[in-house]
């Protein structure tokens, strides 16, 4: 059991989880780079939320907005929701549980999932929605200092 998870409660036969999360602090934002482009010294800038993803088609770098040149193609403006975990593998339904509350209101949202937990960028224009919301659903947002 998932000691962060508060509650499970099950709704037409399926689990919603009561989770908790916090707001990282600045904003971010997720970049678009050619598939072959070597991973840039400013991703790796060691502040926040920093995801580096290659596929055949493209470099998706997701970091603080402050760390991006002018140059670079970007989305800028996202605020990051970090749902506290760990979650093991087995454990199902708990990004639906968090996601479902935004989408079901056309809150935009783009997600990146860690060995530990996930974390959901919302666009900066939609926090305090996404923030009543999540409340309405029995998240629980932890407002003291991010360990």
């Amino acid at each position: 059991m998932n000691p962060y998870a508060s509650s499970v409660s099950r709704e037409g036969g399926a689990s919603r989880h009561k989770l908790q999360y916090r707001i990282l602090e600045g904003k971010h934002a997720i970049c678009k780079l050619a598939p072959a482009t070597p991973i840039p010294d400013w991703a790796e800038q060691p502040a926040g939320l920093v995801s580096i993803t290659r596929t055949e088609v493209e470099l998706s770098i997701v970091c603080p907005e402050a760390n991006i040149p002018s140059d670079v193609k970007a989305a800028t403006g996202w605020v990051c929701f970090r749902l506290e975990g760990p979650f093991p593998f087995t454990q199902t339904g708990i990004l639906t549980s968090f996601i479902g509350p935004l989408s079901s209101h056309a809150v935009p949202i783009f997600v990146v999932s860690t060995f530990d937990t996930d974390y959901v960028l919302v666009p900066e224009e939609y926090v305090s929605e996404a923030s009543r919301l999540l409340s309405e659903a029995g998240h629980e947002l932890i407002l003291n200092d991010i360990p």
